[in-house]
């Protein structure tokens, strides 16, 4: 079980980046799938979340200019970003909700990260 997160990379500020995170296994078995963000010496802050229900939450910093979105037939997630700022610097890392067997006969959710991916915006 695991979350693959990839598509990082260094742009100019005004540019954009889609970030992806892949998930193992039935799309099924997971759920609230998120993105969070840890900039340098800032502690993880959320950046935009899918809920259970399917709606759709957003960090104040980067509302109107991210956007999330997920394709079930590939079981990954996406976060579009757009007019990127130098404030955007940060290693941005997936995170997901998993049901699984914790135990013999005694199922739940488990919470995932992904290995993060740097993105670096420059002025």
């Amino acid at each position: 079980v695991q979350l693959q997160a990839s598509g990082g990379g260094s742009v100019q500020a005004g540019g954009s980046l889609r970030l992806s995170c892949v998930a193992s296994g039935s799309v099924h078995t997971w759920s609230d799938l998120g993105w969070f963000r840890e900039g340098p010496g800032k502690q993880r802050e959320l950046v935009a979340k899918i809920y259970s229900d399917k709606s759709v939450g957003y960090g104040n910093a980067v509302r109107g200019r991210f956007t999330i979105s997920r394709d079930l037939d590939t079981n990954t997630l996406y976060l579009e970003m757009k007019n990127l700022q130098v404030e955007d610097t940060a290693v941005y890392y997936c995170n997901a909700d998993h049901w699984e067997e914790k135990a013999p006969r005694s199922w739940g959710w488990i919470n995932y990260w992904g290995q993060g991916t740097l993105v670096t915006v420059s002025s």
